[in-house]
C-alpha cells in the first residue's frame, strides 16, 4: 500500500463539487437493472474467507519470489478459474511472469564520508545515513563536491526551477524530499517522484545524490522506520534485454542523511540548513554550493528471479466495445518475513493488501454472475511487487497482455473500506477525469459521501498501482477509506490513523484486527458499480480539459 520506494520520500485532493451529472454520466434504467442482483453476491463472509487465507502465517507475508507469494498467486488463479473467467496472463495462462532484480546492499563494504577542509567525517550507518543497493553496479564509488539544489524540481509550466543556471556537472547534489508546497496537489505529488528527480539530476550531469531528511519528513515517516526498510533488499523489473526500469547508472552513489547530519553540510554555506528548509517551505527555488565534499561507496549483490502478476478476463458483450478493457488492480504482495516486532516477524499484510485482493475477487464474482457481460471487457489483475515500487503494475503497463490503447480505465484496490462502517469515501483521481462523475454517482447510490483527500501532501495518488496506468495516459481511480461513520460512537478517522501509526507495514497488520467485513462489502459494491458503469457507457473515460496528468501523459 502506498509504496514509499516509488515516489515521495516523504492523494491528490478530490474535488467533490462536480455539479449535476450529464445524461451520459448515468446508466439508463435498462442498462442498470442487472447491477442490483449482481451486487447481492458480494458477501462479508466471502471477504473474510479470502483474507483469512491470504493473510495466514502459512503464506509468510507474500513477498515476491517466495513460496508464500506463489501460494497466494495459485489461490487467486484458482478463484478466477472457478468463476469461469478467461486466463488474462501470458501464453494462455492466468500468470504473467515479471522478471525482477533483487538488489541487496553489502553494508560492511559501503559507506559515506563527508569532507570539509582537513576534517573527514565517516558517517554511522542507520544512525547518520541509510542506503539502498545500487540498481546497476555491483561496486560503485564517487567522490565529488556538493551542491544543494532544493527539491531538485524543474517545472517550467509552474514557473519553477531549483537548478536555474547552477552547474552540477560532476557534482553530488543534495536534495530535499518532496516538492514545493505551493504546487497544486497533483503536480506536487508528481514532482515528488524520486525517479523524476534522479532523471533530472542525471541529465544535468550530476554523479550522485544525497537526500537531506528534514524534521517534516521525519513526522511523515520516522527515521527509524526508514532505517528498518533500508535493511531489506530493493527491486526493479527487467526489460526483455535485461535493463532494470528507471535505472540511472551515471548516478554512482546515493544515500539519505539524517536531519542532524544534513544540517552539518550547510555550515559555511549561503544559507543554514534551517534557512534552506524554511525557503523550501515557502516554495522558493534555490541552489548553491556547499562547503563540503562527499565520498560514497556502494557494494551490492544482484539476484534475478520471477514473480507473476495474475490476470483474468471477462469478455464484453458488445461486438465493438468488447475490444476495450476496464482494468481492476490489487497488489497481491506484501513485505514477507522481516525484523521482529514483539516476537512476530511475519508481515501478514491483512489490510495491506489481502483486503484489496479479496474485494477484487468479490467484484469479479459479481461481474461473473451478471446475466449478460457488460459491453466492454473487464480485466482483473493481481499484481506483484507493489511494495517495492509499483513494479508488477508498471511492468504490465509497459508490457500489457492486451494493446495498451484499448485499456480505457483503471480502478485500483489498495486497502478495503474495512476498518469501520463508512459514511464517506475518498476517491483519489476523481478530479482528474470523467471517472469522477461516475464514482460520485456510484457512491451516492450507496449513501456514501465523497470527501476531499485529508492529506494531499502525502501524494497517495502517485504511490499505488493506479499511477502505473496514469503514466501510460490511462484515467484511473483509487478509492480509499474516509474518516466518517454513520455510527456517532465510532471515530472512523481515528481508527484509520491508529492503523497507520500502529499496524501499517508492521507484523500487527494481521487478522486479529477488529475488521468490519460488512463495511468491506459496501466498498466492494462501490467498486463494482464504478467499473460496471464504465464498462457499459458508450464513450471512453476522458481526462478533464487541461488536467495535469492528461497533459503530461496522454497521447495526442
Amino acid at each position: 500500500m502506498w509504496s514509499l520506494r516509488s515516489q515521495s520520500l516523504g492523494v491528490s485532493a478530490v474535488a467533490v463539487a462536480l455539479g449535476l451529472l450529464t445524461n451520459s454520466a448515468a446508466l439508463s434504467a435498462q442498462d442498470d437493472a442487472p447491477a442490483e442482483p449482481a451486487m447481492a453476491v458480494i458477501r462479508p463472509e466471502a471477504l473474510r474467507a479470502h483474507m483469512q487465507f491470504l493473510a495466514d502465517d502459512l503464506l509468510e507475508g507474500r513477498a515476491p519470489g517466495t513460496r508464500g507469494y506463489d501460494l497466494a498467486a495459485r489461490y487467486v488463479a484458482a478463484q478466477f478459474e472457478a468463476l469461469g473467467l478467461e486466463p488474462g496472463g501470458s501464453d494462455g495462462s492466468y500468470y504473467q511472469p515479471v522478471p525482477l532484480r533483487r538488489i541487496r546492499l553489502i553494508p560492511e563494504q559501503s559507506g559515506v564520508e563527508l569532507v570539509r577542509g582537513d576534517e573527514r567525517r565517516a558517517l554511522e550507518p542507520f544512525e547518520e545515513f541509510v542506503m539502498f543497493g545500487h540498481v546497476t553496479h555491483l561496486e560503485s564509488q564517487v567522490e565529488a563536491p556538493l551542491v544543494f539544489a532544493g527539491y531538485g524540481v524543474t517545472a517550467p509550466e509552474l514557473d519553477y526551477d531549483d537548478y536555474g543556471s547552477t552547474d552540477v556537472g560532476g557534482k553530488i547534489v543534495v536534495l530535499f524530499p518532496g516538492a514545493p508546497p505551493r504546487f497544486p496537489s497533483a503536480e506536487r505529488a508528481h514532482f515528488s517522484s524520486i525517479e523524476l528527480k534522479q532523471a533530472n539530476a542525471a541529465e544535468r550531469g550530476a554523479v550522485g545524490i544525497l537526500w537531506a531528511w528534514t524534521e517534516h519528513d521525519d513526522r511523515i515517516f520516522p527515521w527509524q522506520a526508514l532505517a528498518r526498510i533500508s535493511r531489506t533488499p530493493s527491486m526493479r523489473w527487467l526489460s526483455p534485454d535485461g535493463v532494470p526500469n528507471d535505472a540511472r547508472p551515471e548516478l554512482r552513489g546515493q544515500a539519505i542523511l539524517s536531519t542532524q547530519t544534513s544540517s552539518w553540510l550547510f555550515l559555511g554555506a549561503a544559507k543554514s540548513f534551517d534557512e534552506a528548509v524554511a525557503a523550501g517551505q515557502r516554495s522558493e527555488p534555490q541552489a548553491f554550493p556547499l562547503d563540503a565534499r562527499a565520498r560514497i561507496r556502494m557494494a551490492s549483490r544482484h539476484e534475478g528471479f520471477e514473480s507473476p502478476n495474475v490476470g483474468a478476463v471477462l469478455r464484453g458483450s458488445d461486438p465493438h466495445l468488447a475490444r476495450e478493457f476496464v482494468v481492476y488492480t490489487a497488489h497481491l504482495d506484501h513485505e514477507g518475513i522481516g525484523e521482529p516486532v514483539d516476537g512476530d516477524s511475519i508481515y501478514n499484510g491483512a489490510l495491506d493488501n489481502a483486503s484489496g485482493v479479496a474485494v477484487m475477487l468479490e467484484v469479479a464474482h459479481a461481474f461473473a454472475r451478471l446475466p449478460q457481460p457488460p459491453r466492454r471487457s473487464v480485466i482483473f489483475l493481481a499484481v506483484t511487487a507493489e511494495e517495492q515500487g509499483l513494479l508488477g503494475s508498471d511492468y504490465y503497463a509497459n508490457y500489457p497482455t492486451v494493446p495498451i490503447g484499448q485499456i480505457v480505465a483503471n480502478i485500483n484496490l489498495d486497502g478495503a473500506l474495512i476498518l469501520a462502517p463508512p459514511a464517506d469515501v475518498v476517491i483519489h483521481g476523481a478530479d482528474h477525469s470523467t471517472l469522477g462523475a461516475i464514482a460520485e454517482a456510484a457512491a451516492r447510490r450507496l449513501d456514501l459521501e465523497v470527501t476531499p483527500d485529508p492529506a494531499p501532501e502525502q501524494g497517495f495518488f502517485v504511490r499505488s498501482d493506479q499511477y502505473s496506468f496514469v503514466r501510460q495516459g490511462i484515467p484511473a481511480l483509487f478509492p480509499f477509506p474516509g474518516t466518517k461513520s454513520p455510527d456517532p460512537a465510532i471515530d472512523a478517522g481515528a481508527r484509520l490513523q491508529q492503523y497507520l501509526t500502529e499496524r501499517y507495514h508492521q507484523p500487527g497488520d494481521d487478522m486479529s484486527q477488529p475488521f468490519s467485513y460488512e463495511a468491506g462489502a459496501i466498498g466492494a459494491r462501490l467498486n463494482f458499480l464504478i467499473g460496471y458503469a464504465v464498462a457499459q457507457r458508450p464513450e471512453r473515460p476522458r481526462w478533464n480539459p487541461g488536467d495535469f496528468f492528461g497533459r503530461t501523459f496522454a497521447s495526442e
